[in-house]
Formats: C-alpha cells, sequence, structure tokens
C-alpha cells in the first residue's frame, strides 16, 4: 500500500492506496480489507504519538493493544486504484482502554464509518494506559 501519514485538525490522517489485493471478484474493496486499512491508521496513530509498537512493547514490559470490539458501517464501495484516507480520531479514554472513531474516506466522502475501543494489556490482563501515551491521545490533543 502507498501510505502518507499526517496529523490535523480532523485527526490523524494516513493516506493508502488500493491494490487488486483489496478487491475481491466485483472488483470492489473486499469488506475485510478494511480491517487493514483501519488497523494500519491505528498502528500509525500509535507510532507518530509513542513511536515504534515494538520500542512500546519492549519499553513497557510486554504492553500490547488489543482490539476489545469494532463496529463497522459501510456506507459506500472503494475501487482499485482509489486513493483512500484512514481517519483516526480519540473519542474518550478510560484507565485500560481508548475508544476510537475511525472513518475510510475518498476526498470527502466517508465510505466506512468504525467504532473502536482497543484494551491495553500486559500478560493478559488489562492495565493502565502509560500517562505519557494518555496526555498525548487525550481528545483534541493528538488525533
Amino acid at each position: 500500500m502507498h501510505e502518507t501519514a499526517e496529523v490535523d485538525g480532523q485527526g490523524h490522517r494516513l493516506g493508502v492506496r488500493v491494490y487488486y489485493e483489496d478487491t475481491d471478484f466485483s472488483g470492489f474493496v473486499y469488506h475485510a480489507s478494511y480491517l487493514r486499512f483501519l488497523e494500519r491508521g491505528r498502528t500509525e496513530l500509535l507510532r507518530e504519538l509513542a513511536g515504534d509498537q515494538s520500542d512500546l512493547h519492549r519499553d513497557a514490559r510486554g504492553l500490547v493493544f488489543v482490539v476489545r470490539r469494532m463496529s463497522l458501517d459501510f456506507i459506500r464501495p472503494a475501487r482499485m486504484d482509489d486513493l483512500l484516507t484512514v481517519v483516526t480520531r480519540t473519542r474518550a479514554l478510560r484507565g485500560a482502554s481508548m475508544h476510537l472513531t475511525q472513518d475510510v474516506r475518498r476526498g470527502d466522502a466517508v465510505l466506512v464509518s468504525a467504532d473502536v475501543t482497543v484494551a491495553c494489556v500486559r500478560d493478559g490482563r488489562a492495565v493502565r494506559l502509560p500517562d505519557a501515551l494518555r496526555r498525548r491521545l487525550a481528545p483534541g490533543e493528538a488525533a
């Protein structure tokens, strides 16, 4: 995927190009491909705020992020060669979780909208988000 990332007043933005491998036999983006686009948006948001997840995992003694819940609304299809933008915003932070909203857009048109709850976990147990990351993720701060 051709990817570019930036943060602006509307949230973290990641540009992705749709390739043949992202589509189904009809030529439209296969529904599961949107999950990969959304995952990349969340990963790049964390990279922007905290560096590589592998470094965060090592430095925070095994800290990982897992998707706890995800709700998707498929509004319009995308096709091969479309240039899409994944917009990720923090909606709320709780002790060990973050609630994010994400849109996959083509220009100004929202194609897929997602509400995602991500839990912070170490050794299989929920743990509080690190304070430094919490400050950067705060709604209105980062994205």
